[in-house]
């Protein structure tokens, strides 16, 4: 089949279903390490990762000051609702080739002591080319920055990949000077810290899940003016 061809049939689906950002990456051992246990066996055979991107929307993100709101709750359930219908409908049309493919939810925790999911959306989309990992711990896109959630699809239609990107945060410090946990720092990203301080906003009243968006409002790269 026509890797190429293949590659603009699916993105085109994506786009006219409303994503935004579209990379795919061969999965490697490597990779297949940081894999959570249960998709372990039912993905060994897909070569392939489909990384699907939806951006936040900036007026929403401006609202947040020191905690996050309720209108960015909302928003947040939202852009993850989409991309979970997105990738499935991807993944029908490409079973609908004869080929596997399976739907990984933008955001459902499956390890929570550790507070992961089945893979890292942000390493994939890393691999795909749609960003680098900022100091934050965040994917961070040339054109809408840390503003953007992701989902995945793995699956073993042939397809060609996109190079991976580089770039890096440089001397910026804004994201740790903003960060209300203090978990961003020049040695790292400290995700125990971060948790600590998102269970504290999501015993907000209303909120009910765990969500900052500190770091993304204050990224250079999420463009997002006071």
């Amino acid at each position: 089949m026509n890797e190429i061809k293949n590659y603009e049939i699916l993105k085109k689906l994506a786009l006219n279903y409303g994503i935004k950002l579209f990379g795919v990456c061969e999965i490697t051992k490597d990779m297949r390490k940081e894999f959570h246990p249960e998709i372990l066996e039912i993905s060994k055979n897909l070569k392939f990762g489909i990384s699907l991107g939806y951006p936040l929307d900036k007026r929403v993100i401006k609202g947040i000051k020191d905690k996050p709101t309720l209108l960015y709750k909302h928003h947040y359930k939202t852009v993850n609702w989409i991309l979970d219908q997105s990738s499935e409908l991807l993944s029908l049309y490409i079973r609908e080739q004869g080929f596997c493919a399976i739907s990984i939810p933008a955001s459902q925790v499956v390890d929570f002591e550790k507070q992961l999911g089945h893979l890292s959306h942000k390493m994939i989309a890393k691999k795909a080319g749609l960003g680098f990992i900022g100091r934050s711990g965040l994917l961070i896109n040339p054109e809408y920055g840390p503003a953007v959630r992701y989902a995945t699809i793995l699956t073993d239609f042939p397809l060609k990949v996109d190079k991976e990107y580089e770039g890096d945060c440089g001397e910026c410090m804004i994201c740790a000077d903003a960060c209300p946990a203090g978990a961003i720092t020049k040695d790292g990203y400290d995700r125990w810290k971060c948790y600590q301080k998102l269970k504290e906003f999501a015993g907000m009243r209303g909120i009910g899940v765990c969500i900052c968006g500190i770091c993304i409002k204050v990224c250079p790269y999420s463009k997002i003016e006071e």
